[in-house]
């Protein structure tokens, strides 16, 4: 009986963790920086000479901006998509947006469609400086109204355009053959020519949780690697890592062993950060025995290199983290709650991991709350976070 009241507990723990409106929600006002009914669920990009970019969803269209203060004020939003379209900006769902190296804008987003959890994933690029957007293209070939969604993006060093989602089509071939398949799989694209094309799409797992984001990072070879939540053996959710590039470089390792055993969608994913040349730094929400934020180091493709830490206070409902790196600097950061507010909390690491200093409250704010994302420009870091009562909040983050 206890055993199943663990269990209840646990479940109950996560489903909280998921839920959109996490406080009570409060009136929103404008503070210059929050788009009128926009939804909270924005992605964020610093290019080179500090500006920073926005993307967000308002009214079936997604809209890009740029802040040259951090995002106090942003100019007129151009909209990429011509007609109205429903589009994913819940949990880990949410459009995407990456500079590449020549300062090229990327945009991504999922368009949901009319079957449930079904959906495309959308491309459009900006070849000067965001003044104007190509005409949005499908990124992947296979066109069923099925599952293709959680979009992920990054962009290389030498240019090349990476794109990655969740995918069903396995899934559906496996039932119309009636075989077992366990969650659904992991896709990615990419392109070469700034996105005018894409390469024909190639699995790189099977087996991955339908409903988290997808962690996407470049390593210094030009290939990415990517991490997400899987369904291993016997309905466990650990996570996988994989890396990629033209095709995929290694298989699937699992990255992650808190042996979380849940048939659900914790709608909770990952976050990476590349760790110098020596292999990845990894944070993840896990709701196994020991529910709680945990943070690791990977060497190489082998295996864990430190046993996993642990972070935040199960009371406050730690998650949905963010990395940076430079050098052997590292900085974690989450969302928190108490009894009135959410908080942004802050790890920080001077010897690549290895060691952390005490963790630091950083921001706080009355209202609901987007995920906190970290930014990096020079030898900048910025907190950057998106809050229903004070605008978007960005803070430069100090050793």
């Amino acid at each position: 009986m206890m055993t199943m009241l663990n269990t209840l507990k646990r479940f109950i723990y996560a489903c909280l963790l998921v839920t959109p409106t996490l406080l009570q929600a409060h009136e929103a006002h404008e503070h210059g920086s929050q788009p009128q009914g926009a939804a909270l669920a924005v992605s964020l990009a610093l290019d080179e000479n500090g500006t920073l970019w926005r993307v967000a969803v308002e009214g079936g269209r997604v809209i890009v901006q740029a802040s040259t203060d951090m995002g106090r004020e942003f100019d007129q939003p151009r909209k990429l998509n011509a007609s109205p379209q429903k589009i994913g900006t819940d949990g880990d769902a949410r459009p995407k947006i990456a500079i590449g190296p020549e300062g090229n804008l990327y945009v991504t987003w999922t368009q949901a469609l009319t079957k449930p959890y079904s959906g495309h994933i959308w491309f459009s690029a900006s070849t000067d400086g965001g003044r104007t957007f190509s005409t949005p293209v499908i990124v992947h070939r296979d066109r069923a109204e099925i599952t293709h969604r959680f979009d992920a993006l990054t962009v290389a060093s030498n240019g090349r355009i990476y794109v990655a989602w969740v995918d069903k089509r396995d899934l559906h071939a496996a039932q119309a053959n009636k075989q077992a398949y366990a969650g659904a799989a992991i896709y990615y694209a990419y392109s070469d020519d700034g996105g005018l094309t894409f390469k024909e799409e190639q699995k790189l797992a099977d087996s991955s949780c339908e409903c988290c984001r997808i962690a996407l990072a470049t390593d210094s070879d030009g290939h990415a690697v990517a991490l997400w939540r899987h369904v291993f053996d016997g309905g466990v959710r650990d996570h996988a890592i994989a890396r990629f590039s033209g095709q995929p470089l290694m298989e699937a390792k699992r990255a992650s062993f808190g042996n979380w055993k849940v048939d659900a969608c914790p709608h909770h994913g990952p976050a990476l950060a590349r760790g110098g040349d020596w292999g990845w730094h990894m944070a993840w929400f896990d709701g196994g025995e020991k529910a709680g934020l945990y943070y690791a180091r990977m060497d190489g493709e082998a295996w864990v290199s430190s046993p996993a830490r642990r972070f935040g206070l199960p009371e406050q409902q730690a998650g949905h983290p963010a990395l940076a790196s430079r050098g052997e600097q590292v900085w974690l950061v989450w969302r928190a709650l108490t009894a009135q507010s959410a908080i942004v909390m802050l790890a920080y690491s001077d010897d690549g991991g290895r060691s952390w200093q005490d963790a630091v409250q950083v921001a706080e704010t009355g209202g609901r709350a987007d995920h906190p994302q970290l930014l990096t420009q020079g030898d900048a870091v910025w907190l950057v976070w998106n809050t229903a009562n004070d605008g978007l909040v960005s803070r430069r983050l100090l050793p």
